[in-house]
């Protein structure tokens, strides 16, 4: 079964493709065709859910007769009350943080983060990451799956392998961060790779 997946990110597309691969050849994930030519909705409902529901319904009218999973996820912060939760990739821009404090976006956010952070204890930095799907046919939703993980939020990244917060967010049973992990243990225990396992596994019946 072919899944057209509505991101051009290649951390996601990667774990995508990994958790696709425990199928045995069952589901084949690929980015969405023209991609980079659908201007893009904006993504201003209030949960994960929602957002991720309104893209699948969004790009699935671009692809008739295709299946279209999109997908919102992000990182809650018990100590910012749930933040930057849906603003997870808009993070800085929220906190005023310009572009010329980092290089990249994800620099940003994570600046943004760790000075909203700066006074946290450890025992009190607990955060989680949250991904809600959607999978949609020509206009209207037939799934949904959510998965979560939940972790610690250090002050000093570790690792290189992962993208947005990843270097940050430690998880205290592998004794790692999501940058550090190894790729198939990642796909298996990540908050995108859960959803994905669930909507699969109701996809395959």
């Amino acid at each position: 079964m072919l899944l057209y997946a509505a991101t051009s990110n290649p951390g996601k597309l990667r774990d995508f493709a990994y958790a696709a691969e425990r199928h045995r050849g069952a589901f084949t994930i690929e980015p969405l065709p023209g991609l980079e030519h659908i201007p893009a909705p904006p993504e201003d409902e209030a949960t994960f859910d929602a957002n991720a529901r309104l893209k699948a319904i969004y790009y699935s009218r671009h692809a008739p007769g295709q299946f279209v999973l999109a997908d919102d996820s992000g990182l809650e912060a018990a100590a910012l009350n749930g933040a930057p939760g849906v603003r997870s990739a808009r993070y800085a821009e929220d906190q005023n943080l310009n572009s010329a404090v980092s290089a990249t976006l994800d620099e940003r956010n994570n600046t943004a983060l760790l000075l909203a952070l700066r006074e946290t204890p450890e025992d009190r930095r607990q955060a989680s990451y949250r991904c809600a799907l959607a999978l949609a046919l020509d206009g209207e939703v037939v799934h949904t799956a959510e998965g979560r993980l939940d972790g610690i939020l250090l002050l000093a990244p570790r690792g290189t392998a992962g993208f947005g917060y990843d270097p940050f967010f430690y998880l205290p049973e592998y004794g790692v961060t999501m940058a550090e992990i190894d790729p198939t243990l990642r796909i298996q225990v990540s908050h995108r790779g859960r959803a994905l396992e669930n909507l699969l596994r109701e996809l395959a019946g």
